[in-house]
Formats: C-alpha cells, sequence, structure tokens
C-alpha cells in the first residue's frame, strides 16, 4: 500500500546489488511505492526473478550487470538504466559490497586487501560519481550501505580489510553530502549490524590464521538486545525507504545504525 507522505511514486532509484538481501528487499519496498528500478548486479541471471515481482507490483524494472569495482563498467551500466528511464536518476542506493577474506593484517595477501577496497569502498566512489550528472537537475536521494565494522565494532578479527573499506565509505559520504548540497542532493550511510544475508556465504573465506589473533570477547546473554535475532533485510529497506523520500529531507551527512542495539554491548 502506498503511503503519500514519501512522495516517491514516478521517482528513478538505482540499486547496486539489487539482486539479493538487502538491496532485493530496498527493491520490492520502493517499488510498492511507484518507483521505477535499475538494478545493478554482477550476475545478470540472479536479477530476472526480482525484475518479474517488482513488474508484478506494478513498477518498472531493469537490469544491468556490472562488477562495481571497473569504473568503465559501472558508469556503463548507470547510463543504459538512465536512458532507460528518461535520462534521470532520483535516488542511489549503492549497496554492493563483500565481506573478502577475514585473515590476520600480517598474513593477508596485498591482493586480497586490493580486491575488498575496490569492491566495497571504489565501487561506491564509482557508483555516487557516475550517478551524479542525472542528480543535479532535480536533486535527489543517495543512501550507501556501510556497516558498524569500521564505525562502531572493531573486534570482528580478520576484517581489517573490510572495517577499513566501511569506514571510508563514512568518510567518504560526509564530504560528499557537503559538496552536493549545492545540488540538492542528500548523502547518508546506513550501518546495518547482523542481518540475515547471504553475503556472509557468497566471497567470504576465513583463514585459520584468524584464531592466533583472536581476543575473547564475553557478551551479556544474547548479542542483539533489541529482538534477540539478526536483523531482516526487509527491516534495513525500511531505513532505505525513508532516506529516499521527502520524509527525511533535511537529513544529510550522518550514518543511521541499524543493529537491535548490537554495536552498544
Amino acid at each position: 500500500m502506498e503511503d503519500n507522505y514519501l512522495n516517491l511514486r514516478g521517482k528513478t532509484a538505482i540499486i547496486t546489488g539489487g539482486s539479493s538481501g538487502i538491496g532485493r528487499g530496498t527493491a520490492l519496498k520502493l517499488a510498492e511505492q511507484g518507483v521505477r528500478l535499475g538494478l545493478i548486479d554482477i550476475k545478470h541471471d540472479r536479477g530476472e526473478e526480482v525484475v518479474q515481482q517488482i513488474e508484478e507490483k506494478g513498477s518498472e524494472a531493469v537490469l544491468a550487470e556490472a562488477d562495481i569495482s571497473d569504473p568503465g563498467d559501472t558508469e556503463r551500466a548507470i547510463k543504459e538504466i538512465a536512458d532507460k528511464f528518461g535520462g534521470k536518476i532520483d535516488i542511489v542506493f549503492a549497496n554492493a559490497g563483500m565481506n573478502g577474506v577475514l585473515v590476520p593484517i600480517e598474513d593477508m595477501e596485498p591482493e586480497d586487501w586490493h580486491h575488498t577496497i575496490s569492491t566495497n569502498l571504489n565501487g561506491t566512489f564509482y557508483t555516487v560519481k557516475y550517478a551524479i550528472p542525472y542528480m543535479k537537475k532535480s536533486g535527489g536521494s543517495i543512501i550507501i550501505t556501510s556497516s558498524v565494522n569500521g564505525s562502531r565494532i572493531y573486534n570482528n578479527f580478520g576484517f581489517s580489510a573490510y572495517s577499513s573499506s566501511k569506514g571510508g565509505i563514512n568518510a567518504f559520504a560526509k564530504m560528499a553530502a557537503l559538496e552536493l548540497a549545492n545540488y540538492a542532493i542528500r548523502v547518508n550511510t546506513i550501518c546495518p549490524g547482523a542481518v540475515k544475508t547471504k553475503i556472509g556465504e557468497e566471497g567470504t573465506e576465513r583463514s585459520e590464521a584468524v584464531e592466533k589473533i583472536e581476543i575473547p570477547v564475553e557478551y551479556p546473554e544474547g548479542n542483539q538486545p533489541l529482538d534477540h535475532r539478526p536483523g531482516q533485510p526487509e527491516e534495513v529497506a525500511n531505513l532505505v525507504l525513508f532516506l529516499s523520500s521527502e520524509a527525511s529531507h533535511h537529513i544529510t551527512g550522518t550514518e543511521i545504525f541499524i543493529d537491535g542495539a548490537e554495536s552498544l554491548l
């Protein structure tokens, strides 16, 4: 059911990593509000079902295959989507990312470090950079997926590359928020805690060497104080929906934590 106060009908959104998890959940939420969706994912085939679901909700969708760590690939995909929807983009959800290899710094291969940084931090930069020309016409909202790691939590051992990329994203978003305010473009980051998605299963490798650097951490009973469970993609999607809408018109340059108080323990 459409909520009129969100004022999203007829807007165009781009979502990277839109075929699964938080990206998929957000795409379906936005489709319910009459938003036209451009989904960018590294694997084209897994997005077809999401496109079909969006169309069943009465909205339009186009799927573009791209590796966001490749600037040319990202620029082409964004242009393809913008051209499809009249040359204007209103919402960008830079959501695609990876955990990478979880390994002690001493044992980390430079190529593993670069791959995580290139996907998460560089990919965010490319997505925002190439979307700006299509957003400057009438302003809009950019939402970037960061994490509690690299902003509040630093005890997930082996996550040095991932946490560094997410910390960099938070700094980049603040710089972008100030710069793009001239064009009425808002930029915010969301910082999820544990969310039930496939990111932990795909593109993640944990080295046994992590055990040698771990420091035991004892939590109170249950490490998800609010709901005693991981978050759901749809719950994060509700936050993205709000930040995409006019209801959040005066919010920019901030990170919002959505973790059930997990990171406060």
